[in-house]
């Protein structure tokens, strides 16, 4: 999947105090390499997060590998409608 960063920002900007743990714990992953997916610079993430940042307009294009931790993401949003 594509997407800007400002989007890929947005989207996490939007999510409640304690998301990125919560995303964490439901797929069993650190909750730093949740952070690097959303543009955080943790290096010391156990696991690579399949996030491939290219800079340009609107912050740059992302290219996302994987989508779980967007899919979590975004379930979380739309809990909040």
């Amino acid at each position: 999947m594509i997407i800007t960063f400002n989007e890929l920002r947005r989207i996490k900007d939007k999510l409640p105090s304690g998301s990125s743990q919560r995303i964490a714990d439901e797929l069993g992953i650190d909750v730093e390499t949740v952070r690097n997916y959303f543009g955080g610079r943790h290096f010391d993430a156990q696991n690579s997060v399949g996030v491939h940042f290219e800079k340009g307009p609107d912050g740059g294009v992302v290219t996302l590998d994987d989508t779980a931790i967007l899919d979590a993401a975004m379930r979380i949003l739309n809990e909040l409608k």
